[in-house]
This record gives C-alpha cells, structure tokens and sequence, in this order.
C-alpha cells in the first residue's frame, strides 16, 4: 500500500473513533454495553445470516452486470469478489467514491477482464442501488407520516436526501449526455497535465492514445449493460432485495436487544443514514452509526441505549462482516498488497 494511503486510512480511523467517543459519551458506554450483553443470541444469529443474504444478492447482481460485459464469473468468486469491492468501500474514506477504483482492480485481477470493464462493472451496480433505496425511503416516510407527526429534523433528512440523490441523478445524466464531448477532450487534458508533471518521462501522445481507448471502453461497456431491459431489470431487483436484507437485518437486531420498530421507519432510515458515508471517514465508519441513532431516536419509543446496541449489532453484520470476508478473499488473493 502507498505511503499516502496509508496516511489517508490512519487518518479516517482516527476520525470514526473520535465519533464513537463522542457517541458512546453522549450515549452512556456502560449501559450500551449493558444492552449487547443482553442481546438474544439468536437473533444476533439471525441478523449475520440476513446481513449474509444481503450481501449473496448484491454479488449477484455484479455476476449479472459483468455477464452482460461478457465477464464469465462463478457465484462463488462473484461472492468473493464482491465482499472484497465492500472490503474496499469499507476501509477507504470517502466510502464507494474512494473505493470503486480499488473495486475495478479487485475485478480486474480476479476475472481477468479489462480495468475499465471492472471498473463500468462496479459503477453500474452502485449506481443501481440509486432507485430502489429512494423508493423505499419514500414508502417507508410517506405510511410514517399517516401514522405519525413528522418532525422537522426527519423532514430536514428526507429533503436533503432527495436533493442529493436528485443532484447525483442530474450529474450522471449530464456526464452520460456528452459523453462523446468527454472521449473527445478529457484524454488530451489529462495527458497535458500527467505529460506536465511527468518531468519529460511521458509522452503525451502515447498517454493521450492510451486514455481515450480506456476512456472509449468505459463508455462502451456502459452501453452494453443498457442495451437488455431484462437484464437490467433483474439487477436492480436484487438491489431491492438486498435493500430489504438490510431492513430485515435491523429490525432482527432491535429483536435482538429486546424492542421492535414499525418496518416503515427502517425502510427510510437505512438510506438516509447511509448518505453519512460519503463523510471523509472509512466507510463511512462512526458518521453512519450516529446518522442512524440521530434517526432512530425520534421515530422510534426505544431507549437510546438499545438503540445503539442494536445499530451496532446491525452494523457488524452488513460493515464488519464483508470487512472480515473481503479482506480475507483480497488478501488471499494477493491485491491488497498491490494497490
């Protein structure tokens, strides 16, 4: 791993326990402790096997996309290759933003496909998950508001969502609009500047080719997935089903802790807790956990304490699980190391 990488990932984890600190002191430490010891164990059980199924359905929907690219990958390495992109989004800051480069390598190296198809592999599945999780975030708040008072901080929450999601939804129409103008400009720019700062060891004109092939089969490969509505179809149906894994999972980990919560409040407060994540900490690691305990205490009756406890619960099964697999699988396959 690079110096500046390195340096990058001390730095966020040095940010996410400073979070924790301030969350477990505002919380009270022991008595979330106090809560995790009391847990069910069976329902710890049950949330890890859901976080599990959560993360089998996003596999496959990447076994899906990189098919489409005509990518031949088993379930099991499609399982593999997945938790190791999570791995990646987990432990750099900026969480899918700095790890889908990572992501594209682990793809790369894994199935012996092109950087820039692993690459439009990873985004298509990010950028799938888009839909589903707006959807049901706008189901789950619009029955929360027939049953209950939405107060202004959820209202702030919800509006600042949709207003992030819609600007996302804007920039990659923009980008997918002039496309031809981006193939046709962005290579020679980059190459005048890594030409600029290469101290004479480039040549611009060979990186400039070079780029714009890459730059030509990332869009290419985009297209590509596009072309079957089935196909497209069937992937962002499993990211729906994922997403209602992770519902599942939550509500098992209330379970857990002794409590439950109408499924309505953690169909939205999945998705907008996890808009924490794009905080410059890994993966989001510390900001999404305080995200969903800033959500959860005022549309739930739950003690804060247990509400805690079983966001951490929730959260060892869909952050710290694929952290263990994933980098398990990348270590095994010796990519960590490279990049």
């Amino acid at each position: 791993m690079a110096p500046g990488s390195r340096r990058a990932l001390l730095l966020g984890a040095f940010g996410a326990l400073a979070v924790f600190v301030v969350l477990f002191v505002v919380v009270g430490a022991e008595y979330v402790v106090d809560a995790l010891l009391a847990a069910d164990p069976a329902f710890v059980a049950a949330t890890i096997v859901l976080g599990l199924a959560w993360l089998a359905s996003w596999s496959l929907m990447l076994r899906t996309v990189l098919e489409t690219l005509g990518v031949g990958v088993t379930v099991g390495k499609a399982f593999l290759v997945y938790a190791g992109a999570v791995f990646a989004n987990n432990v750099t800051p900026f969480g899918q933003a700095g790890g889908e480069p990572f992501s594209a390598l682990l793809i790369s190296r894994s199935t012996g496909a092109k950087y820039e198809t692993g690459l439009a592999g990873i985004a298509t599945v990010d950028v799938s998950n888009v839909a589903p999780s707006v959807l049901l975030a706008l189901v789950g708040v619009g029955y929360y508001a027939t049953t209950a008072t939405v107060g202004p901080r959820l209202e702030n929450a919800l509006t600042g969502a949709i207003a992030l999601v819609a600007v996302l939804g804007l920039v990659l129409a923009l980008g997918w609009a002039v496309r031809e103008r981006i193939e046709a400009h962005v290579p020679a720019t980059i190459a005048k500047v890594a030409g600029r700062f290469g101290g004479g060891r480039l040549n611009p004109v060979t990186l400039e080719r070079e780029i714009a092939r890459r730059v030509a089969r990332f869009f290419a490969n985009l297209r590509q997935v596009g072309t079957s509505r089935r196909q497209l179809a069937f992937i962002v149906g499993l990211s729906l089903l994922g997403w209602l894994f992770q519902a599942a999972a939550l509500l098992t980990a209330f379970a857990a802790v002794g409590y439950s919560v109408h499924v309505s409040v953690v169909l939205f407060a999945i998705p907008l807790a996890n808009l924490a994540g794009a905080a410059p900490l890994p993966g989001g690691l510390g900001g999404i956990e305080a995200a969903f305990v800033l959500l959860l205490v005022p549309t739930t009756a739950v003690p804060l304490p247990e509400i805690t406890a079983a966001v951490l619960i929730f959260r060892g099964a869909v952050y710290w699980l694929p952290v263990l697999i994933g980098g398990s699988s990348t270590a095994a396959m010796g990519i960590w190391t490279v990049a």
